[in-house]
């Protein structure tokens, strides 16, 4: 099983960490924050062994460089974790996936309930879907043939 934390307070941050280390679970856990700053603490006090996804500030430059303007991204990120639309704004389209996979970074979207847009998203190549209807998303993908 695979854990994605978002770190909403700087009290969580070492605790967390202190939980990761003790059992162990480097592999599993992809931490984030819409604070692009704690995302960046929590990398500094773990180390490279911490996946971390973008902040907003992350995510926003990652928009912008789909649509080809320059703009700086921290290279220690493993995702970005987006909604689909944000205040009217698309996130996620085909361009977004591309910019994102090209830097090797995977496209994780919140929170997709409805099985037409999880295909959709899919059918777009995002690599994962955060839902509060795993029996949804469990179906989609036996339908796609990928549920393991």
């Amino acid at each position: 099983m695979r854990w994605n934390v978002d770190i909403k307070a700087e009290p969580a941050l070492h605790p967390l960490l202190n939980l990761i280390a003790r059992t162990g679970c480097w592999d599993r856990v992809c931490v984030g924050s819409f604070s692009e700053a704690r995302v960046v603490r929590a990398q500094r006090l773990a180390g490279p062994r911490l996946a971390t996804s973008y902040g907003t500030r992350g995510v926003l430059n990652l928009r912008l460089r789909s649509w080809g303007v320059p703009a700086a991204l921290r290279g220690s990120a493993v995702a970005a974790q987006v909604p689909e639309t944000q205040s009217g704004i698309q996130v996620v389209d085909r361009r977004f996936v591309r910019a994102a996979h090209a830097r090797g970074l995977q496209v994780h979207v919140w929170t997709i309930n409805e099985a037409d847009r999880m295909h959709r998203l899919l059918d777009l190549g995002v690599d994962g879907i955060m839902t509060d209807h795993i029996g949804t998303l469990r179906k989609v993908m036996e339908e796609r043939g990928v549920w393991v």
